[in-house]
C-alpha cells in the first residue's frame, strides 16, 4: 500500500518510520515557533498527502513530548480524511509550566494510517440489551475485583 505525499516547501521532511515495525510515522514542524503554557499553536509541516483507498490518516502525540514537556496533540487524535489534500497541520498544547520551542525538523507528532469501516446508518424503535446496558462514565469503579 503506497501513500503518496508532496513536499509544499522544500526544507519539509517527508514522514518516517523509525523502525520497522512502528505503527507511526514521524511528523516534523518546517517552522520555528514557541508555544507559550496554556496555549496551542497549529504547526505546519510543509506535507500534503494521498491517502489509500478506504483509510484515514490519525496524528497522534509522541510520547517523549508529552512525559518531559507535557506538550500534546490538542484534538487527539486528529484526523484527515481520504480526500483532504491540504497542507497536514499538527495542533500542539502546552499543558506545562514554562513555554515550548518548537524548532524546524523537530519531530512533533506522529501518523497513523487506519482502515475505515463506512456504516449505513438506520434508525430504530430500540437497541438490543446488553449485560452493561448504559453504564459509563466510571459505572464500573475505581478498582479492580
Amino acid at each position: 500500500m503506497k501513500l503518496k505525499i508532496t513536499k509544499l516547501e522544500y526544507s519539509a521532511i517527508l514522514p518516517t518510520y523509525v523502525h520497522p515495525d512502528d505503527s507511526g510515522l514521524d511528523l516534523t514542524s518546517i517552522k520555528d515557533l514557541e508555544i507559550p503554557s496554556g496555549e496551542s499553536q497549529l504547526v505546519p509541516t510543509g506535507i500534503a498527502i494521498e491517502l489509500p483507498p478506504n483509510t484515514e490518516a490519525q496524528i497522534r502525540p509522541r510520547s517523549g513530548l508529552a512525559l518531559k514537556h507535557q506538550i500534546t496533540v490538542l484534538n487527539t487524535p486528529g484526523t484527515i480524511d481520504e480526500g483532504y489534500r491540504g497542507e497536514i497541520g499538527v495542533i500542539l498544547i502546552n499543558h506545562g509550566k514554562n513555554p515550548f520551542k518548537v524548532t524546524r525538523g523537530m519531530k512533533i507528532a506522529q501518523m497513523v494510517i487506519a482502515p475505515v469501516i463506512r456504516v449505513e446508518v438506520e434508525e430504530v424503535e430500540y437497541l438490543s440489551e446488553t449485560s452493561r446496558g448504559s453504564g459509563g462514565f466510571g459505572s464500573t469503579g475505581l478498582t479492580s475485583g
